[in-house]
């Protein structure tokens, strides 16, 4: 198995990542005095619109994960069943720190 990659980000917003061909789009969520992290895989039509409109596409995915405030339970967020952050939180914050320049231990 690859490292998971960083293969863009936008500060304070989201990193979209890549392992084995695989594309994830972590989302730093917002309401107020919550933040939290939202971690999903990309579908094939998530993917299509990246690869068809690139940072807008990701930009508006993000938005809209942020915006459907995933991790309240009354959301009925799409994104909320689709929370990798417990499976892949480790490789993600790896990813990241590799990225910056920083150990990873």
């Amino acid at each position: 198995m690859a490292a998971m990659t960083v293969v863009d980000h936008a500060p304070h917003h989201w990193f979209l990542l890549e392992q084995d061909g695989h594309y994830y789009l972590d989302v730093n969520c917002n309401h107020g005095a919550v933040g939290y992290s939202w971690l999903i895989a990309l579908d094939a039509a998530e993917c299509r619109a990246w690869r068809s409109d690139g940072r807008a596409a990701i930009d508006r995915l993000a938005t809209a994960i942020d915006h459907s405030a995933p991790a309240a339970q009354a959301s009925g967020s799409p994104y909320a069943a689709r929370d990798l952050s417990a499976a892949l939180g480790r490789r993600v914050s790896q990813a990241v720190a590799a990225r910056r320049g920083r150990p990873t231990g």
